[in-house]
């Protein structure tokens, strides 16, 4: 199985962030990908490789071209206008029912950004578009016939919206693999038979694609960018929404609207939840998938499900995660795995190579 990293990934390091009430020491961190990174190696999972530059029109697929102009300028902005070089941290966030969209960099800070764990740095923008361009080539790779492959991303991506960045993550890179998977469904040299095309206009033809997220936090930027759509189906596994964040999105009652009602489905999960009970949920929601019947499953792969996270109150043991693993493998479908969270820093390469050696194994 290829790891797609980009050494770009490591340079987003913001100093702290607001959290429970208090500034901490940023735990979205930069030891988080080496420590992937030697994790697979020790396991000998495959060879590591830089991604390939897709640019910005499968990234603009997906995200508002305002938002993206913000992110790419927000930093040099906010320096310009005298504020602190530790970052862009909003102090007003937008509401509905607020009239005015402001044009100025104190205002957009809030307008496009939904929490106190995701300032925007220098080196924000290279970081999250090369994660994304990660996910692409992992995309890509799968499309092309490898059975699996793994992004290793960072900044994570799974709490981002068409135009809101939060929860650490600045682009959803799950969506944009699932939206390039979508509209190049097959290689060019690999005609898509006339019995597979969709009702949809916008690409070479319209696949389903299935979106498993297992991250301990509910991914909702990715239910919220495919909340209407039947192409793609999003089933996630996460802390319920009562106790955790993102508090405002992951009940079981989400089930899409219009054309992509019954397209999603969140499964909120207690805490203390321990192996046996997470891993029978999990089977369901595999059941479920299966039903779909999808070309391609990417799993929004996060780790912070171990009973050790800091961000987490799951009890999963280490010995879940290859388990994890070979219950997706029994999917038997082309397999792009995202990385998202996980924040147990000693544990976390094993954890994720956990998971990605059990797939292996199947």
């Amino acid at each position: 199985m290829h790891t797609v990293f980009h050494p770009a990934q490591l340079e987003h390091n913001p100093a702290r962030e607001f959290l429970d009430g208090a500034w901490i020491d940023y735990l979205e961190s930069s030891r988080r990908p080496r420590m992937i990174l030697d994790a697979i190696a020790q396991a000998q999972l495959g060879p590591v490789i830089a991604p390939d530059d897709f640019g910005l029109a499968p990234i603009r697929a997906v995200h508002a071209g305002h938002y993206l102009d913000y992110l790419q300028s927000a930093y040099d902005r906010w320096i310009a206008a005298g504020r602190s070089r530790d970052g862009v941290y909003p102090d007003t966030f937008y509401k509905p029912g607020f009239l005015h969209r402001p044009g100025g960099i104190g205002g957009q800070a809030g307008l496009y950004t939904f929490d106190l764990s995701t300032p925007i740095t220098a080196s924000t923008w290279s970081a999250a578009y090369w994660s994304a361009q990660s996910a692409l080539t992992a995309a890509r790779l799968v499309r092309d016939g490898a059975p699996a492959a793994f992004a290793l991303c960072r900044p994570p991506g799974h709490h981002a919206h068409a135009d809101l960045c939060g929860g650490y993550c600045f682009l959803n890179n799950a969506a944009i693999a699932a939206e390039y998977l979508a509209q190049h469904p097959t290689p060019p040299d690999s005609p898509l038979p006339t019995s597979e095309i969709g009702s949809r206009e916008w690409g070479v033809g319209s696949r389903r694609i299935a979106i498993l997220d297992v991250d301990f936090h509910h991914g909702n930027g990715t239910q919220a960018i495919f909340y209407r759509r039947s192409d793609v189906l999003f089933v996630s596994l996460h802390a319920d929404p009562d106790r955790q964040y993102p508090y405002f999105m992951g009940g079981s009652d989400e089930r899409g609207e219009g054309e992509g009602e019954g397209f999603n489905w969140n499964y909120p999960l207690p805490a203390g939840i321990d192996d046996a009970r997470y891993l029978a949920t999990l089977d369901e929601a595999c059941a479920r998938i299966a039903g779909f019947a999808p070309r391609y499953l990417i799993v929004s792969l996060g780790v912070d499900t171990f009973g050790g996270d800091p961000l987490g109150d799951f009890a999963l043991t280490g010995s879940a995660f290859p388990r994890i693993g070979a219950c997706l493998a029994q999917l038997k479908l082309p397999t792009v795995f995202i990385m998202e969270g996980g924040y147990a820093i000693e544990q976390l390469g094993a954890n994720v190579a956990g998971v990605l050696s059990g797939f292996a194994r199947g």
